[in-house]
């Protein structure tokens, strides 16, 4: 009796190791997460789109969840219940910065899905003009739950409402980000809405990027107070946290050429983001016997902007979706262009698969060729973009709005670099012998096709457009159009590739068919002097630009009086004041 007695207990202990180690080997498998920590916001929430009576609240969390709602009002006794999607591309690899992968390769050695769910909740019955608290609460499925901290929501302010708005662009996780949007808040406050002209994070696709790479300086912990980034300047270490900012302020963006993923692959995410091609050569792929031409398939053969348009809320009242729109806030029309190109090195070696040119061991491979910096979406006079645009200018909402803002990430004026070539379609040239093999693969840019300067800015002059925005080349610099037509680039956030001007040319082909600008703005206006503190140059003249990866860059427009300034800090003197060195007003 006793054996058995023992017997018995040992089966029974080695059932339940035996049931233990199946459950363990599902959840593995299945990538759920084990529910014993506490449930976490992967996000605190953001505000997007708002309305006269109302606005989005949405935020992100690791699991599906059974219930997630916003929690708002004077007493914090109403209550909009979320709907949930989740993302469809967002994905860690070997070149994440993410948990405990420090290094390449440490945990991911591919491509990997994560499971990440978006939570999107309309908040209604808002007052104009008055401010109201809320937070958020997500219910995991075991019941545990998890709620932020409290912020504050409001509706699209009215007319005649003074508004402080944030311009930025270009933050891509770059080293003085988080420190730029800490001085922001600490400088000017709470603002009450944030243009942002594109370049949001590096590869668009890399969950870590945008929620929690491990060096701190993701993009929603920097426009949330939550970064975590280490600056060391001069051999001395100072932290930034970013500012909360969007917790309070709705968020409006604009694609730039980083929130463009290209064809799916194996191998890397960096390797996916470098490989788009235009829709034409997707659409002239024979796909395998097992394929179905489907837009996805179409997407994963060319490029896609899916990750963005998941992630945001945008106005869909454009051909485009949410890739272009308009939307009316407090006193500003805003008019947001999908305008922005495959970047490529302006490198000529052989090996370089760049602007100009295609790779000497690619010549024979047209399946491998980059097809120079072709446009993600057309602009030019006639497409579905620019007849949408002539429509919006000449829409009352435009015509009787006090700002008149367009902004694109694509610049029209600038000393940076990205300028040139011109932005329009590639024109793709074929060098042979006499025998017909391929010695090269060229890629001209006709200066006098350039969509944006011969077909756009036309059209914003006659209409009286205020301010054109626009980022790309990682620096600071305006100019004035003859009619008064202001253009800004500030887009030293988190850091520059410099301005080109004298003894600094930009890298340009040397006998090619086109004339490539090396220096200044290649589209013919002189930069502007800022107005108030200039940088000096080595000889102790005043630059009229801001080039560094020491000094951070932010700009606020101010509804009240109509004025754009500019500010600048120095990340090496940790203590120092924020300076304001630049200011215009909107005519």
């Amino acid at each position: 009796m006793h054996r058995r007695s023992i017997s018995r207990t040992l089966l029974t202990a080695a059932v339940v190791l035996v049931l233990f180690c199946l459950t363990l080997l599902m959840v593995l498998s299945t990538g759920q997460q084990m529910t014993t920590s506490p449930p976490q916001l992967l996000s605190v929430p953001f505000l997007q789109l708002p309305t006269e009576n109302s606005v989005r609240v949405v935020w992100f969390t690791e699991f599906a969840g059974s219930n997630h709602q916003v929690t708002y009002g004077q007493n914090l006794n109403q209550i909009a219940v979320a709907t949930t999607t989740k993302l469809s591309r967002s994905r860690e690899d070997q070149n994440s910065r993410v948990g405990d992968q420090i290094q390449d390769g440490q945990v991911y050695k591919q491509p990997i899905m994560r499971d990440i769910w978006r939570h999107e909740a309309e908040v209604t019955g808002l007052s104009p003009g008055t401010r109201v608290p809320y937070h958020v609460t997500s219910v995991r499925e075991d019941e545990e739950s998890v709620s932020s901290a409290e912020f504050t929501l409001a509706a699209n302010p009215t007319p005649n409402t003074p508004l402080k708005i944030l311009l930025t662009s270009d933050h891509q996780l770059k080293p003085m980000t988080a420190a730029n949007l800490q001085k922001v808040v600490e400088t000017v406050g709470r603002v009450d809405g944030v243009f942002f002209v594109g370049d949001l994070v590096n590869i668009p696709d890399r969950a870590s990027e945008w929620f929690d790479d491990n060096r701190g300086g993701a993009f929603f912990p920097c426009l949330q107070g939550r970064a975590k980034y280490e600056l060391e300047k001069d051999d001395v270490k100072t932290a930034y946290t970013g500012g909360e900012i969007i917790q309070h302020a709705p968020l409006f963006t604009a694609i730039g050429n980083h929130e463009v993923m290209g064809r799916r692959k194996s191998g890397s995410l960096n390797d996916e983001f470098d490989d788009p091609v235009p829709r034409t050569v997707a659409q002239q792929i024979k796909p395998h016997p097992t394929e179905t031409v489907s837009d996805r398939w179409l997407k994963d053969n060319s490029f896609n902007t899916d990750t963005y348009e998941e992630i945001f809320t945008l106005p869909k009242n454009s051909p485009g979706g949410k890739t272009y729109y308009a939307i009316t806030f407090g006193d500003v029309r805003l008019v947001v262009l999908y305008a922005t190109n495959m970047w490529r090195t302006p490198n000529l070696d052989a090996g370089a698969r760049g602007k100009y040119q295609e790779r000497e061991q690619d010549l024979n491979n047209p399946q491998q060729w980059g097809y120079g910096q072709h446009i993600f979406e057309a602009i030019a006079k006639g497409s579905p973009q620019y007849n949408w645009l002539e429509q919006e200018l000449n829409s009352s909402e435009f015509q009787q709005a006090k700002y008149k803002v367009v902004m694109l990430h694509h610049p029209p004026h600038s000393l940076g670099g990205n300028i040139v070539p011109a932005y329009t379609d590639p024109v793709q040239i074929i060098d042979r012998d006499r025998d017909g093999r391929i010695k090269a693969v060229r890629h001209e840019y006709p200066k006098s096709a350039d969509y944006i300067i011969r077909d756009v800015v036309p059209l914003l002059e006659a209409a009286g457009v205020q301010l054109v925005f626009y980022g790309h080349s990682h620096l600071w610099n305006r100019f004035i159009s003859p009619s008064g037509m202001h253009f800004l680039e500030t887009s030293n956030v988190g850091n520059s590739y410099g301005a080109h001007r004298g003894d600094n040319p930009r890298e340009v082909p040397a006998g090619y068919e086109q004339d490539y600008i090396p220096t200044g703005d290649p589209n013919g206006l002189e930069p502007i002097m800022p107005t108030i503190a200039p940088l000096l140059g080595k000889e102790g003249k005043p630059l009229p630009y801001l080039a560094s990866n020491d000094i951070t860059v932010f700009s606020i427009f101010d509804t009240a009086t109509g004025t754009v300034s500019s500010y600048r800090f120095d990340t090496r003197k940790p203590e120092s004041e924020v300076l304001k060195f630049d200011e215009f007003q909107l005519n």
